[in-house]
């Protein structure tokens, strides 16, 4: 299995992650303890956003490490890895 983009930097994208699950646990506090939708709405959005900034940053490291790779070395496997990144923008684009 090859090495993923994100291997220099793993420690920091799950530490990332456990701030979105922290974020995530505190909005739904929030809905147990009845607390108002706008005041909700806004935190849920902040979670969102953060999330997106790991997708962002790991689109990012697929681009300049797995991607530029499979350019590099050519065949088939570059055009694999282009339509994955085209397909994963897609849906970021989306979300």
């Amino acid at each position: 299995m090859a090495t993923p983009g994100y291997a220099e930097d793993k420690a920091a994208v799950l530490a990332r992650l456990k701030k979105v699950e922290g974020q995530v646990r505190g909005i739904h506090r929030m809905i147990e303890d009845d607390r108002y939708c706008i005041d909700v709405l806004q935190q849920i959005s902040a979670a969102t956003r953060a999330l997106q900034g790991v997708a962002l940053h790991l689109l990012d490291e697929h681009l300049s490490h797995c991607v530029v790779s499979a350019v590099k070395e050519g065949g088939a496997q570059k055009e694999v890895k282009l339509r994955e990144a085209s397909e994963a923008i897609a849906r970021l684009v989306k979300s």
